[in-house]
């Protein structure tokens, strides 16, 4: 095979793991509902905000689309080293080192920074809920605990 055929395989395949890769966005925003979560029923629980921590929220595991696409441009940029025998390493080794720092660039393509809020419900219980930070809280403000149809949420009331 050239190595012009290899480069544009190379990069066909990095280019679909990465649109791949955007395919799979979990939220974690009280903001944002999926499709089969609108115009279901939910439960209103009302209450006041008593503590905020600051939390990092991290997709439970890789699309492996990173390490596909770092370890495919890694492999390519080897390519262009040396012949033979040396390229040869170049090349395995470029895609290793891709692979291990597209893997680095996902997982920090994947955290959210979110927020713990615990809450003293009217009726006294109190609960904790973790969400993005991309609703305005503070402790002491009247809340809205809404859960029922998928994740529960903590809103302005």
């Amino acid at each position: 095979m050239s190595s012009l055929t290899t480069t544009s395989l190379v990069v066909m395949i990095a280019g679909t793991a990465l649109m791949m890769s955007g395919c799979a966005n979990p939220n974690a925003s009280a903001s944002t509902y999926t499709y089969g979560q609108a115009q279901t029923e939910q439960v209103v629980r009302e209450g006041t905000v008593k503590a905020i921590r600051p939390i990092v929220i991290q997709q439970e595991r890789s699309s492996g689309a990173g390490l596909i696409a770092g370890g495919a441009l890694g492999g390519v940029a080897g390519s262009a080293v040396g012949d033979g025998t040396g390229r040869t390493l170049a090349i395995v080794g470029g895609a290793l080192l891709g692979a291990l720092a597209g893997e680095k660039v996902e997982e920090a393509a994947t955290k959210t920074n979110g927020i713990e809020i615990t809450v003293r419900l009217d009726n006294g219980e109190t609960r904790v809920i973790a969400q993005a930070a991309d609703v305005a809280l503070s402790v002491g403000q009247r809340v809205q605990v809404i859960s029922g149809a998928g994740p529960t949420r903590v809103v302005p009331n």
